[in-house]
């Protein structure tokens, strides 16, 4: 059976609704909305408030109708406390019992196939059907750190080495290397040795056309970083639909987007958040990272010519404002970009603006409120 079918696209009271791979469009929201999760840490907070906070929002996501909620990989980066998906991500799921949970992503090349693949079946095993394995190709972090993460000099990120960790890790999970393959007698526990399992769905993760083009050629999901890679979106959807190849996995193209998106109770609100994230993007960008700063700082910082045109730049691809200028922002990047899925990102300092974007966002569409 494909993994598209493992489940009634109704859901059930304690499982996800749709399919492994599908979500279901509640409310008037056009496609399925999710959430993509960088633990962001606010100056004057914590990573364990920020963790809490995590908890906070898969409850009120799961709450809200929201599909899936995804935890990104990064490294060296004192704003965000998403270092360990997985580790977070089983935390997540004790919290929860119906909302999906994964990757968005896991750098591959960070890490040894084998070790993805037990920690992933681990989930798997913590919470049946409700785990997705979402994979990047980029380290997360700068060349240095990415060095250390890997114990080399030599960052293996070239057209060939990605296709053969990806093909590596699958082998892992399905437990079908062929007799005589190396790994023929090793086993990725939890795994499909202990017993008829499922395992998560295989989601490649981009913001160029490489992944794009391998997704649509193994006939997998894909996913893409338009909320910092607004320009190539486009470009790269096309390119996963025209080379996209029906598998067990998926008929037909199946397409999700990360959307930067804040909507308060006033657009001032929504600006005073947002230029919290775009200053601490234009901290990282220059060699600067730090904890996210305040509203107050933000407005109170000295934007030099260059440094205010790369934060309009930056903001001009975020969705923020009232909860109906959002929706309406969100209506018509569904629409141009014929996205299946929504995933939305509120890389602001304060968890409180966070939990209640996503609240209004779900009122804006009339979401109801599940038990």
């Amino acid at each position: 059976m494909s993994e598209t079918g493992t489940q009634s696209e109704a859901g059930t009271a304690d499982g996800p609704r749709g399919d492994a791979i599908r979500g279901e469009a509640l409310g008037s929201a056009p496609v399925p909305l999710s959430v993509l999760d960088l633990v962001t840490v606010g100056s004057g907070s914590t990573a364990s408030r920020s963790l809490a906070t995590s908890v906070e929002l898969s409850r009120l996501a799961e709450r809200r109708g929201y599909h899936r909620h995804w935890v990104a990989e990064h490294h060296s980066m004192p704003g965000v406390a998403s270092s360990s998906p997985a580790v977070i991500l089983a935390h997540l799921a004790a919290h929860t019992r119906r909302i999906r949970l994964g990757s968005g992503g896991v750098m591959l090349p960070n890490h040894a196939p084998l070790v993805i693949a037990e920690q992933f079946g681990t989930l798997e095993a913590l919470a049946p059907g409700r785990i997705d394995l979402g994979l990047g190709r980029a380290p997360g972090t700068d060349g240095a750190t990415a060095a250390a993460l890997r114990r080399t000099d030599t960052l293996h990120e070239g057209a060939d080495d990605f296709p053969e960790q990806l093909a590596e890790l699958t082998r892992f999970l399905d437990d079908d290397f062929p007799d005589g393959h190396r790994y023929a007698r090793i086993h990725a526990v939890p795994g499909p040795v202990q017993g008829p399992k499922g395992r998560p769905p295989v989601w490649l993760l981009g913001s160029s056309g490489f992944s794009a083009r391998l997704a649509g050629l193994l006939g997998l999901p894909f996913a893409f970083a338009h909320h910092f890679s607004a320009r190539n979106t486009i470009p790269a959807l096309d390119l996963y639909r025209q080379s996209f190849r029906p598998s067990a996995v998926l008929d037909a193209p199946y397409t999700l987007i990360g959307v930067g998106a804040l909507a308060a109770d006033d657009e001032r609100e929504a600006y005073r958040q947002v230029l919290t994230g775009a200053l601490s993007m234009l901290r990282l960008r220059t060699g600067r990272p730090g904890l996210i700063p305040t509203p107050e700082e933000a407005e109170a910082y000295g934007f030099s010519s260059m440094e205010r045109e790369f934060a309009d730049d930056w903001l001009a691809n975020v969705v923020y404002g009232t909860p109906d200028a959002v929706r309406e922002g969100l209506d018509e990047l569904r629409k141009r970009t014929g996205a299946d899925e929504l995933m939305l990102t509120a890389n602001v300092h304060g968890g409180e603006a966070r939990l209640r974007s996503y609240e209004l966002v779900a009122d804006a569409y009339a979401m109801p409120r599940l038990a």
